[in-house]
């Protein structure tokens, strides 16, 4: 199933069909690259569909999810609802294929032990794993779900 096809949608005035679960990334960061690139592997029915934090539909839902610009963190967006930080990066693997869900159990840890371990791996990620300088060429089919 593509992500075209999926029944909830977020409606925008600017693009009025957007998939109801979308991963916002950093687009410079080779890790949040990795791991985009990580969820499609483990993402064979292709649930999640995928824009660039930095791209225009990345900004526009930025902006209509009152996120912060400053905000550094993966963002999942799943049925008109934003999960920041170690809640989003979890958040993914709900639907994620084969045993991969269970580690939508590590929601039961509060966040506030959480998002520090989070925080701290996001505020050094460019040092430790550096930036993109070229992009991931994705076959059709993985690219239909990049939507910017």
């Amino acid at each position: 199933m593509m992500t075209t096809d999926l029944p909830h949608t977020i409606k925008t005035e600017a693009q009025p069909n957007i998939p109801a679960l979308i991963v916002l990334y950093d687009g410079q960061c080779s890790f949040c690259n990795g791991a985009t690139q990580w969820i499609i592997a483990r993402d064979r029915t292709a649930k999640v569909s995928y824009a660039a934090i930095e791209g225009e539909l990345g900004q526009l839902l930025i902006q209509q999810f009152n996120i912060p610009s400053n905000v550094d963190s993966l963002i999942c967006i799943d049925n008109n609802k934003a999960y920041l930080y170690s809640s989003g990066a979890i958040r993914v693997t709900k639907y994620l294929d084969g045993a991969w869900k269970l580690f939508y159990l590590l929601t039961i840890i509060p966040t506030f032990i959480r998002n520090p371990v989070y925080r701290f791996i996001a505020k050094n990620r460019y040092r430790w794993f550096g930036k993109q300088q070229s992009c991931l060429l994705p076959t059709p089919e993985i690219r239909r779900r990049f939507l910017d």
